[in-house]
Order: structure tokens, then C-alpha cells, then sequence
């Protein structure tokens, strides 16, 4: 047995830059030092051993010099030295001298300090020599009545770990344990003893449950939670058992302890699938999601109950408890309320969804009461979102939702805005009857609009959707008053030369002699209650974002003066105030353009926006009815489309996730009752005890290839030839923050290897986590080392070392074998997500790193290639499966994926199938990737590179 697989149970740190003592010096401090001397003593021996010295010419010393002492500092090391100490002679036999250390050990269960007979008990657990046990025996059992509850639950483990290894010791153990647990009082020796029984003996086990049934709910948290393992395991293997336990269950989901609350609801909902025990489970979860400060509680706990809602029949049941699950809002972190509000949208039904909207709209206006916070924006756009979805699928809702979401399109924060602009411009061609009060509520808001981008979307919607003579005109009002007196240009400069004060403006207003037959423009003045202050304070809207050069805009107010003045024409007969109208809108136009070629602006206009200025200009003198059919009802007709498209992609996506939730049977597949069912056959289901234990450990069962073995072969890299001294080659097993290495060394020399050690270092964001301890290998022995590498974000990451070893016998200086390195691949931490189109052009333009990668691969068909690499980077596409459809000999497509470590990663691919060169040549092109960090973007760019050249077609 090599030294790397001795078992040792006790960890210690050592100093790597001290010097290693001498022995002479060691037994001299053992023999005549102080206490204080001594300990430092027994320390430097204990950390000796553990480095692989075997100073056999100690053991008598300690047992002379040190054992007999009382110091209770001293007699926890010796624990520890007695743990790590080799007991055997070469042959196997046990030492001579350990018959004196048991003696003493034997006096120090009967000691009558109670930590000194707890902490040698503790340590009877972790030997493994019978003949040294044996004479403890009595000793032990007698401390089973030892008046001290410390002494006491550590004796219930040293009978459980000395039952379990060597029976015939202590053969009556269960019984023995079923006696003391019947008698004991103290919650933390019950909990050893029945744990013990469900181990040991799980009839016991089940027998004295059944006498205290109805006295759980009093016992301690640590005891109860024993009991729901035990309760789970029993029904797990032989369900007939359930009706008898169930009860039990249901009273535990009353505990004071959540996490026997939160084991108990897991356990209950394995149990039954009554709709009566997954509604009791899902109230104590939402519970404990509501009473749990951590925010990781909540989030695990929240993950609980999607897994409960991915069942069908349980989402009946979870449809109720909606109004519950909002509860959890009251939370203040993002994350927690995203997947909370994620979790309502998929449970809501016509029955609760008024309810729903009533909760999602106190939420908004809570939201603009409170003091701005970044969260508080994006918690906003969460609710908006979730209101748009609501009445996208409840038509009903809308009515209700749309004049409070309304009041925050002036909001300043223009995502929350885009948001509210986005469902609005839905909600007004889909639902023909609100559009009177869409459009009231948007001409109500229109002026205090703040941010350019919203205030375009709302122009458009304006310009496209008013279609009486009295709307049409009050949005002409309102353009005029967000742009202030006309001609633009003579008033700027007579602001600038003070002929104009701002107080004065109201009454110098030629333009509006042109429509006094309305009686609607002749008052009104953005500035008639304007106050002495900056000049860009004193501008309307509009203008200012004129004023700073920004004449997207104005293109945008063409269209929609162009559209209005259309309708106005065909719907008054009347030809003079056709013209008087038409000609304002002209008039607006010209002066704009005006503006944009004078020096004013911060920024000239650009040639776009004068084309399209001037192609308005142009259609409102013609007014052919061609440009009318273009302006009026083109423009609907591709939103009309563009919503039809989404609505349809959303109902393609629902299908496919309600085809995976639904368990499909075929006619054919066999039926297999609980009754009837062997027990051998129970164990195919999953112990989920057993899976949280793997899961708390990092070895999350992956759905690996067909073959596991062959999937682990793939996973193995050869570090040294077969020729070297030393071979060596190393498993690289992926976890989700760290990486172990199960290295296999192998001796292929005629002499023994002492001190060999791996040495290892890393390249990139890994750290190595402990060194491996020094080996020493037999003439053509092997051994298996293992290292933890942790990581800490997701980019390459290089491990590379060397194996060192002293010869035995030999004088020369240390030998060196040195490895290949061992490249760590991003895959293992990327995984796909989606994002919606706007986050995706924000996240591209706030990312720094951009990696442009050329094509250079021998597929010759777009989609081919595009497939290629999603399959190669774990990537999704983000373009819709219509877009990319068909052929036009070139492909655009974006794709993002996120890292484990919440790191974003975005792809932009463009790409084309050059024709001129005939049907066989190869896609050309370039991907462009964004990423926060530069590790992320450099490592995609290296494993689409990599990975484009292996494509064997």
C-alpha cells in the first residue's frame, strides 16, 4: 500500500520554508524539554511523518517521555501522532510497543475528565487494527453510562465505526444501541444512536420510530432530519411502507427548523403525488423562500419549485398558490425576483391572471416611489415585461395595465421606457379597441418624454396610429410645443443676441397665422411659463435634442408629419385647411433642415436624414396616391408581420417545452405496478440523498457518452513517453470551480524511487489548490496522485510540472522527469443562453474585447458551417431559424453563451459562400466575438480557430 492511499483523517498545515529538524535534536527536546518544548517537539515530528519520514527510533521516546504526561495539549497531538503513525512492522504485524499505548489509551477512557475521554473515543474511530481495539472494549461500553453527553455521543460512534469494520467485536452493538437510545435524553446522542440504527440495523431503526411517532414534532431539528432520511430510504426501497410514515412527514413540515422543513417537503413530494401533499410542499417552500434572509436559500428553494412546476399534474396544483409565490417579490434581489416573476408568468391562468396584473402593477408604481437604484431600473423592466407577456396572452388585462405602464415612458431610464414603448406598439395594433386610449394616454405624456430614442418610437406610433381629424391635430400641437417657435434658426439667433427674451416668446409667433381657422395653435408656447435660467434648460424638447445635433430624429418627425398630413387630406374635404396643414408640416420640415446646414447644432445634420427630409417634402407636395399607400398602410403591414412572426416563434417554443414536460407512453411499453415491482428492480430510482450528497461534492452526474469508460478514456492526457524512468499520464476531471487530476505514476526502473513529487504549476486563472505529498515507489510499483486545481473565471488555462525523484543508494542530485502541459478547455464552462435583442446590442456595446476570427475552413455550405460552430463552442443562435432560411449567398447571425461564472459571451458571424468560384469552394468570412473579459474573447477566438480546421467534410 503506497503512502498516497494511507488513510488519514486529520489535515495540517504546514510552513513549505521550514527546515526539517534533525532526530538527534527532536529526542533531546522529547526527553528533557519543557512541556512547552515538548509539544513544539511532537509538532515538527507529527508534520515529519506526515511528509513521509518514518523515525522509528521516536516511537519509544514518545511513549517513555510524552504519553505519561497530563497536558491536555500534549494528549490531543499524541492523537493525532497516534492516527498517522505507521503501527505495522514491514511484515504486517502489529508493533510491540503499541500494547503500552493501548494500555494508556484504555487508562484515558477512564479518565475522569469528560473532554479527554470524548476526544480518545473520537480517535478509537479512526483506527483500523482490531488487536489494538479489542482490549477497549469494555472500556467503551462503559462509557455509553457516562454522565456527560460529549462522552456519550462519541462513544455511540466509536461502537457504530468499530460494528461496522470488525463486527465480531462488539457483535450485540445494535441492541446495545437500541437500549441506550430508548433511555437517552440529550437531542445529540439520540441523533448518533439512530443514526446509527438506520446504518446498522434498520428494523431497530424503524421499531423505535414507530413508538415515538407521534412525539417527533418535539424533538430536536439535528434528530428529525435523521428521521426524514430514514423515512425516505425505507419508502424508496419498499413503498408499501409510505401510508405508515406519511403522516409523520406532514407534521415535520410544521418544524422550527427550515431545514427540516425544506427535507421534509422534498421527501413528501417523492413520497405521494397527492395533490394535497404537493400543495402542503410547495406552501413550506414558499414559506421558507419568504422567512430566509440568505438569498442562496431562496434561489436553491426557488429552483425546487420549478422542478415541481415542470410536472404536469403538479402545475394544476401550483396554479393555485400563484398569489402565494408573488409574495416572494418582497425580496430585494433581482435574481430571486426574476426567477419569481419567471415562475408566475408559467403558472398563470385566465383564473388567476387578474390578480396577477393587480400584484405587477403595485410592484410598478412601488418601484417609482422608491429612491433610484440600479436595481430598482431592472427590476422595473422585469415587471414591464412581465405585464407585456401577460396581456400578450390575456388580450383582456391590457385595458388595465396600459395607463400605469404609460406614465413611464418620461421615466429616465430609457430601458425601462423601451420596454413600456415596445408592449405599447403591440398592444395598439393588436387590440383595436384601446387604441383611442392608447393614443389619449401617449399624446398625455408626449411632452415630458426625456430620452431621444423613446421619443422617436412615440412619434412613430403617433404619426401611424391617429386617425381622427381632432388626434391628428393635437399631435400637430404637440410637435409644435416640444419644438418651440419657427423658424428655428432666426430664433436662436435672436435668442443669442438678446433681441428675444424667453418671457417675450409667446406673444412672437408668426407662424401660427397659418391655421388661426382651427383656433388650436394660437396660444400655445412650449415657453409661456418659462423662467430666467441656462438657455439649453429653457429649450423644448425636441429642439434640445435638435439643438445637440441629433437629427435622427428629425427624419423620424418627417415621417410622422408626412403620414398625419396624408390622413388630414383625405379625411377634411375642405381644401383650404387641407393646404394650411399641409403646408405647416412642410413649413416644420424646411425649417428643421434649415437648421441642421447652419453652424447652431452641435453636430450638422447628415446626408440620410436630408434624403429622407427632402423625400418627404417631395411626397407632400405630389401627394400621389402611391406614396399615400406606401406612408399609410406598407408601414402596418411589415409590424403587422414582424409581430405574427414572434407571436409564432413564442408559440414554437411553448410547444417544444410542453413536449418535454409531457411524458410521452407508447402503446406498447410495458406497465409496471409498485406492488409487484422487485425490490433489486426499486434501486433504479434515483436516491436523491445520495444525488445532493454527489451535487455538495462537485460530481454532478453529467450525461456522459454511450460508454462511460470510453468517454473517460477521452479525458485522459499521456504526460511523459514510454520511455521515460517515470511514467505518467493524468485523468482530467472537470468540476464546476475546480479541476482534479488523477495522475497514475509509474515506476518502470530495477530501483526504488524515494521522494518522488509532482510538482505542478499553472498558467492562466487556476490555482493550485494543496501540493501532493511525496511518494516512494517500489521497483516497478505504480501509484495514483491526485491535485486540485481551482478556477476562478473561464479562459485557457495551462497546467504544466515535472515529476522529481531520489534514487535509493545513489549519490547523484535529484532526477527530473518533465510533463507535457495539460490545456484546460473552455467548453467545460460555457454553456448556452439566451438574451433578447436589445440586451444583446447593449452587452456589444459595452464590451471592451473583440476577437475578429477569419474563416478558414473546408465546408462549403453556410448553414453547415454556422451548425459547425455552434456544436464547437456551446454557443446559441440568437437569429430566428426563418431568417437564416433559404439561400442568398451570404449569412449574418449573432450567438451568445454564458460562463458558469455569469461571464457573457457574444459571437456575430458573418459569413459568404463566394459563387464566382464555383459550387465546391469553401465558406469565407470573418466572426467577431465580444467579451468583458480579454481571457474569454482571446479563448473563443483559439477554439473557433481550432475547431474550424478539424471539419473533416
Amino acid at each position: 500500500m503506497t503512502a498516497a492511499e494511507n488513510v488519514c483523517y486529520t489535515l495540517i498545515n504546514v510552513a513549505s520554508d521550514s527546515e526539517p529538524p534533525s532526530e538527534v535534536s527532536l529526542k533531546a527536546d522529547l526527553e528533557k524539554g519543557e512541556i512547552k518544548a515538548k509539544t513544539e517537539a511532537l509538532k515538527k515530528v507529527i508534520i515529519m511523518i506526515l511528509n513521509g519520514e518514518k523515525l522509528p527510533g521516536l516511537l519509544m521516546t514518545i511513549i517513555r517521555f510524552v504519553l505519561p504526561l497530563q497536558d491536555h495539549t500534549i494528549k490531543k497531538l499524541l492523537l493525532v501522532f497516534w492516527e498517522i503513525v505507521p503501527k505495522t512492522t514491514p511484515d504486517g504485524k502489529l508493533l510491540q510497543e503499541m500494547i503500552l499505548v493501548c494500555d494508556a489509551y484504555r487508562k484515558d477512557l477512564q479518565h475522569p475528565n469528560e473532554f479527554i475521554r470524548g476526544s480518545t473515543l473520537r480517535f478509537l474511530c479512526k483506527l483500523k487494527e482490531s488487536e489494538l481495539l479489542e482490549p477497549l472494549m469494555p472500556a467503551i461500553r462503559a462509557c455509553l453510562e457516562h454522565r456527560h453527553s460529549y462522552v456519550r455521543r462519541n462513544a455511540v460512534l466509536a461502537i457504530y465505526t468499530i460494528y461496522r469494520n470488525f463486527e465480531h467485536l462488539i457483535p450485540d452493538a445494535p441492541e446495545l444501541i437500541h437500549d441506550f437510545l430508548v433511555n437517552e435524553k440529550d437531542a445529540s446522542c439520540k441523533r448518533n444512536a439512530f443514526m446509527m440504527l438506520i446504518h446498522a440495523d434498520q428494523d431497530r431503526a424503524l421499531d423505535y420510530l414507530s413508538t415515538c411517532i407521534d412525539q417527533v414534532h418535539t424533538f430536536g431539528d439535528i434528530l428529525q432530519l435523521v428521521i426524514v432520511e430514514l423515512i425516505y430510504k425505507v419508502c424508496h426501497a419498499n413503498p408499501s411502507e409510505r401510508a405508515r410514515f406519511i403522516r409523520c412527514i406532514y407534521n415535520l413540515l410544521q418544524s422550527s427548523s427550515p431545514a427540516v422543513k425544506y427535507e421534509a417537503a422534498g421527501t413528501l413530494v417523492t413520497l405521494s403525488s397527492a395533490p394535497t401533499a404537493i400543495k402542503a410542499a410547495a406552501q413550506c417552500y414558499i414559506d421558507l423562500i419568504i422567512k430566509e434572509s440568505d438569498n442562496n436559500v431562496k434561489l436553491i428553494v426557488l429552483d425546487r419549485l420549478i422542478e415541481l412546476k415542470e410536472h404536469p399534474t403538479h402545475e394544476r396544483v401550483l396554479q393555485d398558490l400563484v398569489m402565494d409565490i408573488l409574495r416572494v417579490l418582497s425580496t430585494p434581489d433581482l435574481e430571486v425576483r426574476k426567477k419569481t416573476l419567471q415562475l408566475a408568468l408559467d403558472l398563470v391562468s385566465s383564473r388567476n391572471v387578474e390578480e396577477l396584473v393587480i400584484v405587477l402593477k403595485k410592484e410598478v408604481i412601488k418601484t417609482n416611489n422608491v429612491t433610484e437604484h440600479e436595481d430598482t431600473d431592472k427590476y422595473r423592466q422585469l415587471l414591464v415585461r412581465t405585464l407585456h407577456s401577460c396581456s400578450v396572452r390575456f388580450p383582456d388585462m391590457a385595458a388595465n395595465v396600459i395607463p400605469v405602464l404609460m406614465e413611464f415612458l418620461s421615466d429616465t431610464n430609457e430601458a425601462a421606457a423601451a420596454d413600456v414603448l415596445e408592449f405599447v406598439r403591440e398592444a395598439i395594433q393588436r387590440f383595436d379597441n384601446l387604441r383611442p386610449l392608447i393614443i389619449e394616454k401617449m399624446l398625455e405624456v408626449f411632452h415630458a418624454i426625456k430620452t431621444v430614442k423613446i421619443y422617436r418610437g412615440a412619434l412613430w406610433i403617433l404619426g401611424e396610429y391617429c386617425s381622427t381629424k381632432e388626434d391628428i391635430q393635437s399631435v400637430m400641437t404637440e410637435v409644435r410645443r416640444s419644438l418651440g417657435e419657427i423658424p428655428i434658426v432666426d430664433n436662436e439667433i435672436k435668442k443669442e443676441t438678446g433681441e428675444v427674451k424667453p418671457e417675450d416668446e409667446v406673444s412672437a409667433a408668426p407662424a401660427q397665422k397659418l391655421v388661426t381657422e382651427m383656433g388650436t395653435y394660437v396660444t400655445q408656447s412650449a415657453l409661456s411659463s418659462s423662467r430666467p435660467s441656462k438657455k439649453e434648460e429653457d429649450r423644448p424638447p425636441l429642439r434640445g435634442f435638435l439643438m445637440d445635433g441629433d437629427f435622427y430624429v428629425a427624419a423620424s418627425l418627417a415621417t410622422t408629419l408626412t403620414k398625419v398630413a396624408l390622413r388630414y387630406v383625405a379625411l377634411v374635404q375642405d381644401k383650404k385647411k387641407q393646404n394650411s396643414f399641409v403646408a405647416e408640416a412642410m413649413l416644420i420640415m424646411v425649417t428643421v433642415l434649415h437648421l441642421g446646414k447652419s453652424s447652431l447644432p452641435k453636430k450638422q445634420i447628415t446626408d440620410d436624414d436630408v434624403d429622407r427630409i427632402s423625400l418627404c417634402l417631395k411626397v407632400l407636395s405630389e401627394c400621389s396616391p402611391l406614396m399615400n399607400d406606401i406612408f399609410n398602410k406598407e408601414c402596418r403591414r411589415s409590424l403587422s408581420h414582424m409581430l405574427a412572426v414572434r407571436l409564432e416563434e413564442e408559440k414554437l417554443s411553448q410547444k417544444k417545452e410542453s413536449e418535454k414536460r409531457n411524458v410521452t407512453v407508447q402503446a406498447d411499453d410495458p406497465i409496471s405496478f409498485m406492488q409487484l415491482t422487485a425490490k433489486n428492480e426499486m434501486t433504479s430510482k434515483e436516491d436523491q440523498f445520495q444525488l445532493s450528497l454527489l451535487a455538495a461534492m462537485g460530481n454532478t452526474q453529467r450525461k456522459e457518452a454511450a460508454d462511460p469508460l470510453a468517454s473517460k478514456l477521452n479525458k485522459v492526457t499521456q504526460l511523459t513517453g514510454f520511455s521515460d524512468p517515470v511514467y505518467a499520464e493524468a485523468y482530467v476531471h472537470v468540476n464546476q470551480y475546480d479541476i482534479v487530476l488523477d495522475v497514475l505514476v509509474v515506476n518502470q526502473t530495477s530501483d526504488t524511487l524515494q521522494n518522488c513529487t509532482l510538482e505542478l504549476a499553472t498558467l492562466g486563472d487556476l490555482k493550485l489548490v494543496e501540493k501532493p505529498s511525496p511518494l516512494t515507489l517500489a521497483p516497478h510499483d505504480f501509484a495514483n496522485i491526485k491535485a486540485n486545481v481551482k478556477v476562478a473565471s473561464t479562459e485557457n488555462g495551462i497546467i504544466f510540472g515535472n515529476i522529481v525523484y531520489d534514487v535509493s543508494g545513489a549519490a547523484s542530485d535529484r532526477n527530473c522527469v518533465v510533463l507535457s502541459d495539460i490545456h484546460i478547455d473552455i467548453m467545460d464552462y460555457i454553456q448556452p443562453a439566451s438574451c433578447t435583442d436589445a440586451e444583446f446590442r447593449q452587452m456589444w456595446a459595452e464590451f471592451e474585447w473583440e476577437n475578429k476570427v477569419t474563416v478558414n475552413t473546408n465546408i462549403t455550405d453556410l448553414n453547415e458551417y454556422l451548425q459547425h460552430i455552434l456544436k464547437s463552442t456551446n454557443m446559441k443562435c440568437l437569429t430566428p431559424e426563418k431568417a437564416l432560411s433559404g439561400f442568398c449567398g451570404f449569412m449574418a447571425a449573432n450567438l451568445y453563451a454564458r460562463s458558469i461564472f455569469g461571464e457573457d459571451a457574444l459571437a456575430n458571424v458573418s459569413i459568404e459562400k463566394p459563387l464566382h468560384l464555383g459550387p465546391d469552394a469553401p465558406v469565407n468570412g470573418h466572426i467577431r466575438i465580444r467579451a468583458k473579459s480579454q481571457g474569454m474573447a482571446l479563448s473563443l477566438g483559439d477554439k473557433i480557430n481550432l475547431s474550424q480546421k478539424k471539419a473533416n467534410v
